[in-house]
């Protein structure tokens, strides 16, 4: 099931997409928020909208970010690392970094001169939990959603530490909906920029998987409902520069699309 959070006249709703991509689809409005209720227990209020009209927001608004680093191997050489890390490399990003499909992505040329994109498979959390055993991480997930770490690689090597990096106004694109039924063990995932190929791997590739990214960060700290888990991204990262347009496209999930723009 795809859920998508969309503006509905002056206010927000969530939705479920039905419908498949070249087709007519629609968005069938939700009661309420969808979190804790199962995704197959879910009341809609009759209302069905095209989802070519309407705006499709960040599918949801994090209590926090939790993302990992250097969680592909190919990527870790790629960033110059010899040894893999012998944990999950845990950083955390803002929720004011969280922005939705279509939507911009600002480059603060004044404070940075290489800002890079980083495609992501994201993990939806669907209940407050901590201490979540491997075994049981399937039970706390709510979906998966596409993301983009978009990064300031210059002060990431400048500051010795990722808060600023990765930490800007909309340097956290989600979307373009929650795929509750995706299996995270081998998705493909792709990253484009003005159409060009530039990030390809499969999630089969994770360091650490799914589950036990889940028990490791609920090991460290609570995880609320619509905390989003950034799993980590594959070699090919790079530079994006005004204009562009960059896409992530996650198997069995979705596309998600922004263009860079110049902050003043």
């Amino acid at each position: 099931m795809r859920i998508a959070r969309f503006a509905k006249g002056d206010g927000v709703a969530y939705g479920v997409v039905e419908g498949e991509s070249g087709q007519q689809q629609t968005i069938a409005e939700l009661y309420g928020h969808p979190f804790g209720v199962d995704p197959a227990g879910v009341r809609l209020t009759g209302e069905r909208y095209p989802l070519a009209e309407v705006r499709l927001l960040a599918p949801v608004l994090p209590s926090k970010v939790v993302a990992v680093g250097k969680n592909y191997a190919e990527h870790v050489k790629e960033m110059g690392g010899n040894e893999l890390p012998a944990e999950p490399v845990l950083f955390l990003k803002p929720s004011t970094s969280v922005t939705g499909p279509g939507d911009r992505i600002a480059y603060p040329v004044k404070i940075t001169e290489r800002v890079d994109y980083e495609g992501e498979l994201a993990v939806i959390i669907g209940r407050l939990c901590r201490d979540v055993p491997r075994e049981r991480a399937a039970e706390v997930i709510f979906g998966y959603t596409c993301a983009n770490d978009v990064t300031a690689r210059d002060l990431q090597a400048k500051d010795g530490q990722w808060t600023r990096a990765k930490g800007f106004d909309t340097f956290c694109p989600l979307g373009p909906w929650m795929e509750t039924g995706a299996d995270p063990a081998d998705l493909g995932i792709t990253t484009t920029v003005n159409g060009a190929v530039k990030q390809h791997a499969r999630t089969s590739e994770l360091l650490w998987d799914v589950p036990s990214l889940i028990q490791f960060v609920s090991s460290v700290m609570t995880l609320l409902p619509g905390d989003v888990l950034l799993t980590g991204t594959p070699e090919g990262v790079g530079p994006l520069v005004d204009g562009d347009e960059v896409s992530v496209t996650i198997e069995s999930v979705g596309t998600l699309t922004n263009r860079v723009v110049i902050r003043d």
